[in-house]
Order: C-alpha cells, then structure tokens, then sequence
C-alpha cells in the first residue's frame, strides 16, 4: 500500500489528537472526516487543517464515508457503535483501527474479529500503551526485580463533563445506554496493561464499583490473582490521582508514571537509594505509534496479529467486573 488514506468517524478530542498523530507518520493522511452535523464537521477540519488545501472532505454518512477517497477508517464514535461500524467497514472493504474500548462486551468483540478474519481486513484496537516504546523498557526491567509479588496499576482522571453531570446536566460521557462505564473507558487502560505485561490471570478475586443512580459508573477496583502475584487495577472518572504505577518485585520496583501514555519508567533496586530512568519521553501524544503499527499490519497483511487476542481477554475481563457489579449495557441485552 503506497498511502494509508484515513476516514475518520468522530469528531472529540481523541480524534484531533489522531490527526495530529497521523502527520507524524509517513504515507498516512486523513483524507475524509464523517460528523452527524455538517457544521461539527466543518468546525473540526477548520481547528486541524486551518487553510490547508489538503483539507479533508466533510460527510455526513457513513455510505458517503466509503465512497470518499479514504481505504482505511478510524472509529472514534460512542463505544456503542464500535461494533457496528467496525463490521459495516470491514465488510465494505476496509481495514480498521477502532478506538478502545474495542466493543460493549465480548460476544461483540468476538464477532468483530470473526468479520477481520472472514473479509481479511485487518481490525485493531487504538490502545495507546500496546504499542508504545516505554513498555518495551518495563519488559526488559522485569528480569532485574527479581520475583514479581504485587503489582498497583492506578489511573484516574477527572472528567472534564463531571461537574456539569452533578449539576443535573445531561451528557453522553455519564449516559450508561452508550455503553459508558468507567472501566470501559478508562479502566480498560489497566487492565490490557496487565494482560499485556503479566498473560490471563488465574481468576478475578473481587471487582468493586461506584454506581450512580442512572447506572453509570463512576470509578472502580478490580483485585486479580496471579501465581504468587496480586494485581491491583484501580481506575475513575470521578478523581484525579498523583500515584504512579508500580511493579514490586523481591529485588525491586519498576515504577510507571501514566499507564496510557508513559512520559518517565523508574527502575529502583533493592539497596540503591537513587533510581534509574529506563524511559523518558517529552512527547504526551503517543498515537503516533498505534498509526505506525496499523500500518504496518495492513502493509502485511496481518490479520490474525497478536493484539487481538489481548483485546478479547480485556473485553472478557470488562465483563466479569461488570456482572459484579450489576452494570448492564443495552448491548449485553
């Protein structure tokens, strides 16, 4: 393929940060932008292109979508329309990069990659860390802290809609009938870490949950029991955090400072007063990456990659914590 054109469905905040990822990359570009309002549409490709004469075009429809000049798309809606549109493309014929979380639930994710495998396009999900150098720095800093025996992974962000939901305002981030959650949304970020890093886990001890009355949830822990290992995912929408993340083994920590997009990884060890920087990055937006390796695998073909199987675990483990809870999805329905 000699460019990735990219079609691009969703106009928030995640999507800017994916054009501005894209310019990074070479023989990618966006080329359509879908929006439910021609203005939204218009207002987005004004704030990211200015007076470019590469502008992309503005649709409305996501037929008009297929139609345009792209052979890729992004999903960037509600994550209840991640399944559906990942499907329709995939089976007009093109290759997707779906934002996180990749589905509602995992019977949807499943039939997801059923779709890739039976069209041979490829579907993957924009997780950020997946694909982000600082893990490879974590990988190779395990070998030196001896037995793993606890593991806090911690992310906690403040939702920039909270205020206006306590107020009784109306907004889609708080609505639960979108298959919001704060373990889909920001959630997912711990738990694919430590599926990545650390494999299934033998069991989910316990998963605890703040619910509101609409049924949103607001924040939550989920405890999951290794051989020897006790791993701790925190997350919430509702609270910001300072706390790191950290891996302790009996020789050492590792210490990672934001699990989505690692600016500083600290390796200490046992005895040493000073740590050492294995990882630093001056760089926030790291889609950069996800951009490179979605290219990659459709330059490949590769269909059938590694990070779907992590994808179906992480949605299997979304579901679990959410029947502890109660929090049902109208996609689970």
């Amino acid at each position: 393929m000699k460019e990735l054109k990219f079609g691009i469905i969703g106009t928030g905040m995640i999507s800017g940060m994916f054009v501005e990822a894209v310019r990074e990359v070479s023989d990618t570009s966006v080329t359509a932008v879908l929006s439910r309002k021609r203005e939204t549409g218009e207002e987005f490709v004004s704030r990211y292109f200015g007076g470019s004469v590469l502008r992309p075009a503005v649709v409305t429809d996501v037929k008009e979508l297929f139609l345009s000049n792209v052979n890729a798309i992004y999903i960037a809606a509600p994550n209840r329309l991640h399944s559906e549109l990942s499907i329709e493309a995939m089976k007009a014929g093109f290759d997707v990069l779906c934002e996180k979380p990749i589905a509602s639930n995992s019977a949807e994710c499943k039939e997801m990659f059923s779709v890739s495998e039976k069209t041979g396009k490829v579907l993957l999900e924009a997780m950020r860390p997946a694909f982000d150098p600082a893990y490879d720095s974590v990988l190779q800093a395990l070998n030196e802290i001896g037995i793993i025996r606890h593991v806090s992974f911690e992310y906690c962000q403040y939702s920039s809609r909270y205020d206006r939901f306590k107020n009784g305002e109306y907004t889609r981030a708080f609505d639960p009938s979108y298959s919001n959650a704060a373990v889909m949304d920001i959630g997912i970020y711990p738990i694919y870490v430590c599926l990545m890093l650390f494999g299934k886990p033998d069991g989910m001890v316990r998963a605890y949950s703040t619910i509101f009355d609409n049924g949103m949830e607001g924040g939550g822990e989920a405890i999951l029991k290794y051989d020897g290992v006790t791993a701790v995912l925190s997350y919430s929408k509702i609270c910001d955090s300072v706390n790191p993340s950290v891996i302790i083994g009996e020789k050492g920590s590792i210490s990672i400072d934001k699990l989505s997009s690692p600016s500083v990884v600290l390796l200490s060890k046992k005895g040493k007063t000073d740590s050492e920087v294995i990882y630093s990055s001056a760089k926030s937006n790291n889609m950069r990456f996800e951009v490179m390796k979605f290219k990659e695998l459709v330059t490949n073909r590769d269909v059938e990659h590694k990070y779907a199987a992590i994808s179906r675990i992480s949605m299997e483990m979304t579901d679990g914590i959410r029947r502890e809870n109660g929090i049902v999805f109208e996609a689970d329905k």
